[in-house]
């Protein structure tokens, strides 16, 4: 393999192209933090190909760098549906480990907004909300942690027959999401979302990807929610509770059978988040655990670019 040229002892910038996909999702599976997002395919998928890699010696830690090019800079940013990447190694991450990876990402690229797994706290990164629940005991057990606030909206979902489905159909399931949150999210582009749906196609086919709902006594639509997953986790990628859901208190219900669904499995419920007081409340009330990721900013873009950004 052609490798890029050396910038620290035993670390090397490489492009996407001479990057051996096969020795980084090694790598990746075998970390501390085996997190979807790191696989090459995913990588691939949600950043058009357009990213290049930090790697230690013979993959034993590595870090995506994915870029974009605006006014002839090139810069770092995280892309949509990817919420967390950074360095992912076979031994601990020490924070020493992260200095150094920072020092090299900084050599290539003056500027740098990304986020990194929940393997990489330092002193320096700001921490971002992100909610698990262990899925490793059985429902009543994982029932049992839930909140008051929680307990009570199932009391009042179920005065309500609603249908837990577990075949919902994955395009009607995007649509909606993009219908009832993309003017909320406007830094998600058209494109993104159908980059997206192209992967949620990949996974499906894969076994990766499941899709559930709650239907009203009618057989419409209340909520639906789209996990993705892989051999340790279930991710929370899309939620979508439409306008009639709020009422039935929808999503309590579908996220409840979901964990009845694969409780005693050994898997993590990964709620994706989040910073939102309303939203944290809400995964927090499930008996989740704070897991944080971080935040790195850097700026050394020249003068009044610099400043405008």
């Amino acid at each position: 393999m052609t490798t890029g040229s050396h910038i620290a002892p035993d670390i090397h910038f490489l492009r996407h192209g001479e990057i051996d996909a096969g020795r980084w999702d090694r790598c990746i599976l075998h970390s501390h933090s085996p997190v979807i997002y790191g696989r090459s395919f995913y990588l691939d998928a949600m950043a058009a190909g357009r990213w290049e890699a930090l790697v230690m010696g013979d993959y034993e830690a590595v870090m995506p760098l994915t870029w974009r090019s605006k006014y002839g800079i090139r810069y770092l940013y995280q892309p949509a549906f990817v919420q967390q990447t950074g360095i992912f190694s076979l031994q601990p991450t020490t924070a020493s480990l992260i200095d150094v990876f920072l020092r090299e990402l900084d050599r290539h690229f003056r500027f740098a907004e990304i986020y990194l797994n929940f393997t990489n706290a330092h002193s320096m990164l700001d921490p971002r909300t992100n909610f698990i629940l262990p899925l490793d005991g059985p429902y009543d057990l994982l029932a049992g942690r839930y909140k008051k606030d929680l307990v009570r909206n199932l009391k009042l979902a179920q005065r309500t027959p609603l249908t837990y489905i577990t075949d919902f159909d994955l395009q009607t399931a995007l649509r909606d999401f993009r219908s009832v949150y993309a003017a909320q999210l406007p830094a998600i582009k058209a494109e993104d979302y159908r980059r997206f749906g192209s992967l949620c196609i990949f996974l499906q086919q894969q076994g990766q990807l499941l899709t559930r709902a709650v239907l009203d006594q009618g057989g419409s639509p209340l909520c639906s929610a789209v996990f993705l997953r892989d051999s340790r986790r279930f991710y929370l990628l899309h939620s979508t509770t439409l306008p009639a859901g709020r009422d039935f208190e929808a999503n309590h219900f579908l996220l409840d059978r979901f964990i009845r669904e694969w409780a005693g499995s050994g898997m993590i419920l990964d709620f994706e988040g989040s910073d939102h007081p309303g939203i944290a409340h809400f995964y927090a009330n499930f008996g989740g655990v704070d897991q944080p990721y971080f935040f790195y900013r850097r700026n050394r873009l020249p003068g009044v670019i610099r400043w405008m950004k």
